[in-house]
């Protein structure tokens, strides 16, 4: 069994007045699994949907998120079928309103990642976008200036970026946890 130590001083500071200088924390999750494209009764890829094994790891996953203390105050999702679902999920785990969820084009799976920047200058906090790979992995690589993607989200995986700016960007990665390692954090 692997133990993941978090020791107070990496637990998420309070935003707002009380951090001078971030704008956000910003946390990226990778929708969970969903039924195969092989799957003859697989629909259109937009109307691709959580499998019940996605559901419970996905449920699993935001239990990590819980432990972790994250409570969003903007929630962000592209417009797909999983990606809405894997947003609900979360928002029932951390007793948050799913109809706070928000839909935007900008965490669709072929949106550059100027994009979502363009649509998170508009918020501040705490902030959870539930999206796809490889876009949230390029909006990661973006917002850190890499010249490619060095990250892999899996599914019901999350990223922990702190940004300083949004305009220009200037972010600093907090961490990346993959769904298991999220899980056992939740048990």
């Amino acid at each position: 069994m692997v133990k993941v130590m978090v020791s107070q001083r990496d637990k998420p500071e309070p935003l707002g007045e009380e951090a001078p200088g971030q704008a956000m924390r910003l946390y990226l999750m990778r929708h969970g699994i969903a039924i195969d494209r092989e799957d003859p009764d697989c629909p259109s890829d937009p109307e691709r949907y959580l499998t019940p094994k996605g559901i419970q790891r996905t449920r699993a996953a935001a239990r990590g998120l819980r432990a972790l203390r994250v409570k969003p105050t903007a929630l962000l999702t592209s417009p797909f079928v999983r990606a809405v679902q894997t947003g609900e999920v979360v928002c029932e785990v951390l007793g948050l309103d799913s109809k706070q969820l928000r839909t935007t084009e900008a965490l669709r799976p072929e949106a550059k990642p100027a994009r979502l920047a363009e649509e998170l200058a508009r918020l501040t906090g705490e902030v959870i976008c539930f999206g796809h790979a490889p876009q949230i992995d390029e909006f990661i690589a973006h917002a850190l200036k890499a010249t490619a993607p060095f990250t892999a989200l899996k599914k019901s995986g999350v990223a922990c970026l702190d940004i300083d700016s949004l305009a220009p960007l200037r972010a600093m990665l907090f961490w990346v946890l993959t769904s298991r390692i999220l899980r056992r954090l939740g048990d």
